[in-house]
C-alpha cells in the first residue's frame, strides 16, 4: 500500500486497533441512546403523555389512584363550570405549563416509587394556587364576606370552610381503615 496516500496517524486507521475500540464504544454509545429514546417513548406513549397537554378531566384518572377524585368531581357541582386545570393550575400561559411539568415530573416519580402520601394531599404550592383559582373566580363574593381581611386581619382560606367542594370528603386510598374509622363509619 502506498504510504503517501493514507491521511491521519496509524492509529486512527481503519483496521487498528485504537479505531476499533471506538468503533465499539459509538455503536454502544449510540445504542445506548437509542435504547433509552425506545424506552421513553414507549414509557411516554404507554402513559398517555399527551393527555397531560390537554386540559380533558380524564386524563387524570391515566393514574388509577386519582379515580376517586374524578369520580367525585363529576359529581360536584364544579363540574359543569370547571375542570381540573381551572382549579389546580395557574390561568396564565407560561405559569401554567411550568406548574404542569413540575407537578408532572413530581407526581410520576412519585408514583412509580410508591412514596406518594394516602390519603392525597395537595402540596403547599397546589394549594396557593388552588386559592388563587377560588379567588379568581369568587372574588366578588369572597370580598363581600370576608370579615377578617376587610378589617386588616388575615384572610381565612377557601378551602378552610369549601375543602370539599370539588372532589367530596377526602378519600382514604390506602392501607386498612383506622379503628377510630371503622367506629366512624359504622354510627348511623
Amino acid at each position: 500500500m502506498d504510504q503517501s496516500r493514507e491521511v491521519g496517524p496509524p492509529s486512527a486507521r481503519p483496521g487498528t486497533r485504537p479505531w476499533r475500540i471506538r468503533r465499539i464504544l459509538l455503536l454502544a454509545l449510540a445504542g445506548a441512546i437509542g435504547a433509552a429514546l425506545g424506552i421513553g417513548g414507549f414509557t411516554f406513549r404507554y402513559a398517555e403523555g399527551l393527555s397531560y397537554l390537554s386540559s380533558d378531566p380524564s386524563a387524570c384518572v391515566n393514574c388509577h389512584i386519582m379515580q376517586p377524585q374524578f369520580d367525585a368531581w363529576q359529581k360536584s357541582s364544579h363540574r359543569v363550570l370547571a375542570v381540573c386545570v381551572d382549579c389546580h393550575l395557574p390561568a396564565e400561559f407560561p405559569a401554567k405549563y411550568l406548574a404542569k411539568a413540575e407537578a408532572g415530573y413530581r407526581h410520576s416519580k412519585e408514583f412509580t416509587a410508591g412514596t406518594f402520601t394516602e390519603p392525597i394531599v395537595v402540596q403547599r404550592r397546589g394549594l396557593e394556587i388552588l386559592e388563587n383559582n377560588c379567588l379568581r373566580c369568587h372574588g366578588d363574593l369572597v370580598a363581600q364576606v370576608d370579615v377578617h381581611a376587610s378589617d386588616g386581619g388575615e384572610r381565612i382560606s377557601c378551602i378552610r370552610c369549601h375543602g370539599g367542594v370539588g372532589h367530596g370528603e377526602p378519600a382514604r386510598l390506602g392501607g386498612p381503615l383506622r379503628e377510630s374509622e371503622l367506629k366512624a363509619g359504622s354510627e348511623p
